[in-house]
C-alpha cells in the first residue's frame, strides 16, 4: 500500500440493520401397524431427517458468517470512526465495513461503542463479534485475539503547539506528554520514557480528544498518537503542528513522511481465536476490494498524498 501521509475532508456512510432469526430443528416420530404405515413412517423419517440436517447446515452458516456482524470500537478517534454534528457515524472503517460486510459478504453491520483499553476483552466476553477501531497489529494483542490482513499503515507521531520550544525528539526530555489508555500510542510513549532514562512524564486519557484538549490547554506539551487522527486534529486546530525529525519509517526505508516517526504499524481487524472461518472470509472480502479498486476510492476520500 501506498505511504500516504497527509489528510483531506473526509465523507462517509453507515448502515445498519435488523437481526434475521435463527432456525431451530425437530424430530418426527410414529409407531407401526400395517406395512402401509410402517412405508409411510420411514418416509417421514426420512423427511425429518432431512430437515434437521438443512437446519444444521443453516445454523453453521449463520455460526461462521451472522446475519448482522456486530463491531465494537473506540468513538470518535477521527478519521476512523466519529459521529458528524447530525448524529451519522462515519469514517473511513464505517466505510471500509461497508464495503467487506455488506458489499462482498451481503450482511448488515453495527458499531458498538467501547473504551479502548477495554475492547480486547469485551471481544472474549462476546458483546460484539468482531474490533474494528484502528488496532495496530502487535504481538502482545496476538496473544489474545486473531488479526485480519492488514488493512492500513500508520505511524506512531508527535503533535505539539505552534508556540512551542519543543522542535525535536530531544527536546521531550523532561517534558509531559498526552496519551490515550491501551493504545500504541501509550507504548510509542513508554518506549520514549525508557530511551530518556525516566525522564518523561506521561498522562493518560480515556479518549483521544482528551490529550489534545489537554494540549490546547497546556496541561500536557505533546500528544504522541497515530499520524492520521493527528493530522486531523492539526487540520482543524492552526496552533498546533508536528514535531519534524525522522525517525522508525526512514530507518525502516519506507517512504517517510516529512515529520518525526516513532514506529511503523499495521491495523487489522481482531477476531476471538476461535473464528478461524469468518476471519477467512473477511480476508478474502479485503482482498476483493483492494482488486476492484473500492479499497483506493474509500482511502481517498480521508487522505491523500
Amino acid at each position: 500500500m501506498d505511504r500516504r501521509t497527509y489528510l483531506k475532508s473526509g465523507a462517509g456512510v453507515v448502515a445498519g440493520g435488523l437481526i434475521a432469526g435463527c432456525t431451530g430443528g425437530g424430530d418426527g416420530e410414529g409407531s407401526t401397524a400395517t406395512e402401509a404405515s410402517e412405508a409411510t413412517d420411514t418416509e417421514a423419517g426420512t423427511t425429518a431427517e432431512g430437515t434437521e440436517s438443512m437446519e444444521t447446515e443453516t445454523e453453521t452458516e449463520e455460526s461462521v458468517v451472522p446475519s448482522k456482524v456486530v463491531i465494537g470500537s473506540d468513538i470518535p478517534y477521527r478519521p476512523f470512526e466519529y459521529e458528524t454534528a447530525a448524529g451519522e457515524l462515519t469514517g473511513f472503517d464505517v466505510d471500509i465495513a461497508k464495503a467487506v460486510f455488506e458489499g462482498e459478504l451481503g450482511v448488515e453491520y453495527e458499531f458498538k461503542p467501547t473504551s479502548f483499553d477495554s475492547i480486547i476483552p469485551s471481544l472474549n466476553n462476546g458483546n460484539f463479534r468482531i474490533i474494528m477501531s484502528a488496532m495496530t497489529i502487535n504481538d502482545e494483542r496476538a496473544e489474545k485475539v486473531d488479526f485480519s490482513d492488514p488493512y492500513f499503515t500508520a505511524y506512531q507521531t508527535v503533535l505539539v503547539r505552534k508556540d512551542s520550544s519543543i522542535s525535536g525528539k530531544e527536546d521531550l526530555k523532561g517534558k509531559v506528554v498526552g496519551v490515550q489508555k491501551g493504545t500504541t500510542g501509550a507504548g510509542a510513549a513508554e518506549g520514549l520514557k525508557e530511551e530518556f532514562g525516566g525522564d518523561l512524564e506521561l498522562k493518560q486519557y480515556d479518549q483521544i480528544n482528551g490529550a489534545f484538549q489537554a494540549l490546547m490547554n497546556g496541561q500536557v506539551e505533546a500528544v504522541i498518537n497515530d499520524n492520521t487522527v493527528n493530522a486531523e486534529f492539526a487540520d482543524q486546530q492552526d496552533g498546533v503542528v508536528f514535531l519534524e525529525g525522522e525517525g522508525a519509517a526512514a530507518e525502516e526505508g519506507e517512504n517517510a513522511p516529512p515529520y518525526l516517526t516513532l514506529t511503523v504499524e499495521n491495523y487489522g481487524i481482531a477476531f476471538r481465536q476461535d473464528d478461524d472461518e469468518f476471519r477467512e472470509q473477511v480476508n478474502e472480502a479485503l482482498a476483493a476490494i483492494r482488486e476492484s479498486g473500492e479499497y483506493d476510492e474509500i482511502y481517498s476520500e480521508y487522505f491523500s498524498g
